[in-house]
């Protein structure tokens, strides 16, 4: 199984106390390995601090890693630590590590480095022991070459490097995946033992799973809850069934111009648009790529 496979390479790595850079899809399952990761490593007893650098501005996100002082910018009304003093001895995971400003990379390079940083608007020099655990969803050494990423940070993070295929290449682990998803969900929500049909096994490994691990534990979760007996069915796991042409493609589309032709307030386009955002979890690349273009249209 290639989710097996990579545990057992994530027990062999863990020990080695190096930077993990860990690349994937959106919804591949990247923190949940960077939490094995921890867990299997000497530094489990301490903790592990995740930090999605894609989703902090970059006037925040020195501060969010390092610290700051009071009053070293406006809205600091008091000290505060930082992720690295927050953990450590222990493992601090930088999720979508790509989206990381150049700036701030200058600074946790020398982190890497030197083992010693500074909180914004200090002058104390502070030191942190952390194993840093990275991810991201882009192509680091593209990033490099197109300038947008340090490339002597590249080659600290990339010390031992994990790739994560997505779950359309990994049909094998998807009904136990599934299994695992229901029995995790009805054990929280005190419901009694749901059990997957080989029909709904099938219908699970049809689609393509764009959104991946992630849209898969959405759509057991969503079975569960609409469940009306202990075995889900095809007709029970809410998703399309795959295509099988052309053909009955283009009877789909032929259905929605007819539907647009008929109702003139509908944006067909637009609607389309969000649609293929929700399904990729929001994750703009991803709906790019699911539309064939370079980059997902903004207007």
């Amino acid at each position: 199984r290639a989710f097996q496979d990579i545990f057992k390479t994530v027990g062999r790595v863990a020990r080695t106390d190096a930077p993990v850079l860990i690349y994937g899809e959106s919804g591949t399952g990247k923190e949940l390995v960077a939490n094995a990761v921890h867990e299997y490593s000497p530094r489990r007893k301490n903790e592990m601090v995740a930090l999605n650098c894609g989703a902090i501005p970059e006037n925040l996100l020195e501060s969010e890693l390092f610290g700051h002082e009071k009053g070293s910018f406006t809205g600091a009304a008091a000290k505060r630590a930082g992720r690295f003093e927050q953990c450590d001895n222990g493992t601090l995971f930088l999720d979508e590590i790509g989206d990381m400003p150049l700036p701030v990379q200058v600074k946790l390079l020398r982190v890497l480095q030197e083992g010693t940083f500074s909180r914004v608007g200090g002058n104390d020099v502070l030191t942190s022991d952390v194993r840093i655990v990275a991810a991201t969803n882009k192509d680091l050494a593209q990033e490099v070459r197109e300038g947008r990423f340090r490339e002597d940070l590249y080659y600290r993070l990339n010390v031992v490097e994990l790739r994560l295929p997505p779950l359309r290449e990994r049909l094998e682990d998807i009904p136990l995946l599934a299994e695992f998803f229901l029995r995790k969900i009805t054990k929280k929500n005190g419901m009694a033992r749901i059990r997957l049909s080989g029909e709904a096994i099938a219908v699970l490994q049809e689609h393509k799973w764009p959104g991946n691990v992630r849209e898969l534990e959405n759509t057991m979760a969503r079975a569960t809850a609409l469940a009306t007996s202990d075995v889900l069915l095809a007709s029970d796991i809410p998703i399309g069934r795959t295509l099988r042409s052309n053909g009955e493609i283009t009877q789909i589309l032929d259905q929605l111009f007819n539907f647009s032709e008929e109702n003139p307030d509908i944006n067909l386009y637009d609607e389309l648009m969000r649609y293929i955002l929700k399904r990729s979890g929001g994750d703009k690349e991803l709906a790019a790529k699911i539309l064939g273009a370079a980059e997902f249209p903004t207007a």
